[in-house]
């Protein structure tokens, strides 16, 4: 029997490299997947992994006249489709679906990609990303949680028990991982024989680029022919790149805006880092992992269970360019460090974050809930 699933998502970024990942590895003779996604989505590169796809206006903040359109539109597809699961992806999908199913009798399965209120805000906006999520609990079936930590998370802030979370690891698609077109030093100007530091990431206040700078500045000071790479985009990139004016530091960096092959960048890096101040999972720490780059990272969230420090990959504090910059020289001057943290990431990656395992676990997550 086939199991016919719309899946409905409003944020970009790393949920929809999941859902690229997840939908374009799963068995079509199995499951029927069908696909609501926002104007954020390009959805050219979906549509022959679903049976169907719609993109809808989804407002990321709250927006009462926005919402009510998303919420109509929603339930108006879903009683066309009739499909045995609705599976919602992040916060703002999250509600606006499970609003729309109210009184649908459609099992819903919920995935946050990383609850909201673990995002550093104000108290009251944290206070009220609580109390959203406690109260559409009741038309939940299921939460998948993409770490160990998400789930301690909403069990320690009383979302909901334990037993209504699926705790289902992060994959990558590492086959789309191995054909990623690679891009050279000499396409990107980087001099051949420069210390290669970069990170994959938005240009966000999460993502720290603005520690990155300051590590940056720190590193460039004992490592003169040290370089920096910023691969991504976001709204903080006019500040940046003011800091890295103000600091002189213009030759030795390369901020790359938007990219469709981010992972093509890894070849060029000699360190990679992840610097964030909140991190649901952290996507990037495989990709780095299985593209044999060393890496430095924060001990935030779910980071610390992906990466054991010393292992895999070394651990710093948030917030603290120095430790980030000395890491990085750690692993400069320590190349046997580097080159062990890297093969044991590499068997790490393979054994423990691969996509069709995702799909394996997500698969018989729906069974269960059909009962079947």
């Amino acid at each position: 029997m086939t199991i016919r699933v719309l899946h409905v998502a409003e944020a970009a970024g790393g949920v929809e490299r999941y859902l690229y990942a997840l939908l374009r590895n799963s068995d079509h003779q199995t499951v029927e997947n069908y696909f609501i996604a926002s104007q954020h989505y390009e959805l050219e590169k979906f549509q022959k992994y679903v049976s169907g796809i719609y993109k809808i206006q989804m407002a990321h903040a709250v927006s009462i006249k926005e919402d009510k359109s998303s919420v109509k539109q929603i339930k108006k597809i879903v009683k066309q489709i009739k499909p045995d699961i609705v599976y919602a992806h992040s916060t703002k999908a999250g509600a606006l679906t499970r609003i729309a199913l109210i009184g649908m009798h459609i099992p819903v399965i919920y995935n946050p990609h990383g609850w909201a209120f673990n995002i550093i805000q104000s108290k009251k906006k944290e206070l009220a990303y609580k109390l959203i999520e406690k109260v559409q609990i009741p038309f939940t079936n299921r939460i998948i949680c993409i770490s160990e930590a998400e789930k301690e998370s909403a069990v320690r802030n009383h979302i909901c028990s334990a037993d209504k979370i699926q705790v289902i690891t992060n994959g990558v698609d590492f086959e789309l991982l191995d054909h990623a077109k690679t891009v050279t030093r000499n396409e990107l100007g980087i001099p051949k024989d420069a210390f290669v530091v970069g990170q994959i990431g938005r240009l966000t206040e999460q993502k720290s680029p603005d520690i990155f700078v300051e590590m940056a500045e720190k590193i460039k000071e004992v490592i003169p022919n040290s370089f920096f790479v910023m691969i991504g985009d976001g709204n903080l990139e006019g500040e940046v790149r003011d800091s890295i004016k103000a600091k002189g530091l213009e030759e030795s960096f390369l901020i790359t805006g938007w990219v469709q092959n981010p992972t093509g960048y890894l070849n060029c890096l000699d360190v990679a880092t992840m610097l964030s101040r909140w991190e649901g999972f952290g996507l990037a720490l495989v990709e780095y992992m299985y593209g044999g780059v060393p890496l430095v990272s924060t001990k935030v969230d779910a980071i610390p269970y992906v990466i054991n420090d010393g292992v895999d990959g070394l651990l710093v504090e948030p917030n603290r360019p120095d430790e980030a910059a000395r890491a990085v020289m750690r692993l400069y001057h320590d190349s046997t460090l580097a080159t062990e943290l890297v093969k044991n990431g590499r068997s790490i990656a393979r054994s423990q974050y691969d996509i069709k395992r995702v799909v394996k676990q997500t698969y018989h997550l729906y069974v269960d809930i059909l009962g079947y």
